[in-house]
């Protein structure tokens, strides 16, 4: 009898193959979308004392230390560089690198753009929803091209992976103490509409990645079911479920595999599931809230 041998999977160069893919695309996309946030920064978010973030932190200290908010982010992105490399490992550090480099140094490129786009006296409910639409797409873009311009979402990477806690709830955590800082500083004012203008630009963002959701819930039914258990596993760090079933057709016995992961995540996911099985039929749920521990 002969057994067909079965091809290795490398999950490394898989994860890399799937990020090379459409390269140049993926880059333009994530440079528009840093530039998109960075403008947003200067136009709307900084003239108007809109808290959030680590720019919400470099606007505190422009305001009171009269330091260059560019500066403040460039040492924050890189003190959290560091800490994301010792916390979360180099792998999963990299998709944050550039991004960590080039907002700061578009941040102080826009910088001027406020002297040619006059707001005057426009209510502030509509600037901070105008700055939530355009830092929303620009952070949708980058995070669908698998990047992060760094900042507090490292900070929310480590607190959901090392706290056991939902991304949203180390959203709060996070964004929550340095928009009360923001409210201390500059009136509780600057603290509702901050709280406006970063809830309506996660909403944006979600959009422009796929859909309103921050986790998806997959099920796939394949016959590599081994091989896309590891690397969702091993490589994307995330819990799978098997579930024994039937084909209603063909009545031969199957397995379901279940994983929920982070929306941000879903491209590198899914066309990992293609190359790994071109086969595989999968069906995505939109899910709001994941309790308990990894299967």
């Amino acid at each position: 009898m002969i057994f067909a041998k079965k091809k290795q999977i490398d999950s490394t160069n898989l994860l890399k193959e799937i990020t090379s893919s459409k390269k140049l695309k993926r880059y333009i996309q994530f440079f528009i979308g840093v530039f998109l946030s960075a403008a947003a920064f200067n136009i709307f978010l900084k003239p108007c004392n809109l808290i959030y973030g680590l720019s919400g932190l470099s606007i505190i200290t422009e305001k009171f230390l009269n330091i260059d908010p560019s500066l403040v982010i460039l040492i924050g992105n890189v003190l959290l560089l560091i800490a994301s490399f010792v916390f979360l490992g180099l792998e999963r550090t990299k998709p944050t690198i550039v991004g960590s480099i080039l907002y700061p140094l578009l941040v102080k490129a826009t910088e001027f753009f406020p002297n040619y786009i006059d707001l005057g006296d426009t209510e502030m409910i509509v600037i901070a929803l105008c700055g939530a639409l355009v830092s929303g797409i620009g952070t949708g873009l980058v995070f669908k091209n698998n990047f992060t311009t760094g900042g507090t979402d490292v900070l929310k990477q480590i607190l959901s992976h090392y706290g056991k806690m939902p991304y949203s709830k180390a959203n709060i955590y996070s964004e929550g103490l340095i928009m009360l800082a923001g409210g201390i500083f500059f009136g509780w004012q600057s603290f509702i509409y901050s709280f406006i203008s970063l809830y309506c630009s996660g909403m944006i963002s979600d959009r422009v990645i796929l859909g309103i959701s921050e986790y998806k819930t997959l099920e796939i039914i394949t016959t590599e079911e081994k091989a896309i258990k590891e690397f969702i596993m091993e490589t994307l760090n995330h819990g799978v479920t098997e579930i024994e079933a039937q084909g209603g057709y063909t009545n031969k016995k199957k397995k379901v595999l279940l994983c929920a992961i982070p929306t941000r995540e879903y491209f590198v996911a899914t066309e990992a599931i293609k190359k790994l099985d071109p086969e595989a039929f999968v069906i995505v749920i939109d899910t709001y809230e994941i309790k308990g521990h990894k299967s």
